[in-house]
């Protein structure tokens, strides 16, 4: 197994695995991955990187919630039954 292919299966070989994350010059990170994880710390691979579940510092303003999203839709829906309701009304 090729140490590319051995890193795109996750496989992690002592010390030959390496990150193999892309670099801007087109080359691949030779550094070795995080314990347990398959890219370096660098690359994504320090513990408990991102947001912790359930994070709710990201919502500022709700316009994108299910319900906010729903309602929209909804009058949508309904800006275009009138809309054709009154070109029916134009036009007969």
């Amino acid at each position: 197994m090729t140490e590319r292919s051995a890193i795109e299966a996750g496989s992690s070989e002592g010390r030959d695995a390496r990150c193999g994350a892309k670099l801007r010059g087109g080359g691949l990170c030779s550094r070795p991955p995080a314990a347990g994880k398959r890219r370096c710390r660098r690359h994504g691979g320090i513990p408990g990187f991102g947001a912790r579940a359930g994070n709710r510092n990201a919502l500022k303003h709700g316009a994108f919630t299910g319900q906010a999203l729903a309602e929209r839709r909804r009058i949508a829906a309904f800006i275009r039954e009138c809309r054709q309701t009154m070109e029916g009304m134009e036009s007969g």
